[in-house]
């Protein structure tokens, strides 16, 4: 049997610890991501970013970065219910590429935190790779997803942010 005083420096220990261990689950840096990330970093940094309301619609795939406005989830309404239920407090939104993009392989990139759903022909895609570190100005993650040449829904939920730059490019 466990003594209290051990009982208390136990528990001590485990709260100590498991906010150091989370901590280095999160890699901190530009250089700590798992690919370059310059490109996706300038899209979502750039002057001309295309601006969108959650909901909004675009006829092509835009060659520079987005940002996405973002609302209440249940304000939201997203189209397919986000794998990752929002927790309260954050923001969502989506946005529908109406024009087929090319088949193949696209890193979709955010600047700040937030979870990212993928819906194409009604399926969410599961991403094939995926990188994130913090204390990067402008870029937070970046995930790649196989996409068909079927027009697709980006779903944004989870975030801290009412507003949220995205980048979504050809992977290289």
């Amino acid at each position: 049997m466990v003594s209290l005083p051990s009982r208390v420096s136990l528990t001590l220990i485990f709260l100590l610890i498991g906010p150091l261990a989370a901590l280095a689950q999160e890699p901190s840096g530009c250089d700590k991501f798992k690919w370059p990330i310059d490109r996706e970093r300038s899209a979502l940094t750039a002057p001309d970013r295309i601006k969108l309301g959650s909901g909004g619609e675009l006829a092509t795939m835009p060659t520079s970065g987005l940002t996405l406005g973002l609302v209440t989830p249940a304000e939201a309404k997203l189209p397919s219910p986000p794998e990752r239920a929002p927790k309260e407090g954050t923001f969502a939104g989506f946005t529908k590429m109406t024009t087929a993009p090319k088949a193949g392989v696209y890193t979709i990139s955010l600047s700040t935190g937030g979870w990212i759903d993928v819906v194409q022909d009604g399926h969410l895609l599961k991403p094939i790779a995926f990188s994130g570190a913090t204390d990067c100005d402008g870029i937070r993650k970046t995930m790649k997803y196989e996409l068909a040449a079927q027009p697709f829904v980006l779903q944004i939920s989870g975030t801290k942010e009412q507003a949220i730059s995205i980048a979504i490019l050809p992977a290289e």
